[in-house]
């Protein structure tokens, strides 16, 4: 399930990436109105969340120490928050 989330993540980066870099130069990415600024915010904001959430889980999965396994939790479900608030 990691691979998955963190190859959509990914796939959607390089498309905003794309988006950003035909919208610089002037050109319309997808052959109409793109996004605003606003918007490719709140993408980039969505995906660096998921990135990191996706990382939680990795290293949620090979903790070994209680205390550290808490502070994952507790920032899992901060992020979380988070995502629900986006």
């Amino acid at each position: 399930m990691a691979k998955g989330w963190e190859s959509k993540s990914v796939e959607a980066l390089a498309g905003v990436f794309e988006v950003r870099t035909r919208t610089a130069s002037g050109g319309n990415a997808l052959g109409r109105n793109t996004p605003d600024s606003a918007t490719l915010d709140r993408i980039r904001q969505k995906e660096t969340i998921l990135l990191s959430r996706t990382r939680i889980l990795t290293q949620l999965k090979s903790a070994q120490n209680p205390q550290y396994r808490d502070l994952l939790n507790r920032s899992l479900a901060d992020l979380d928050n988070k995502l629900s608030a986006l």
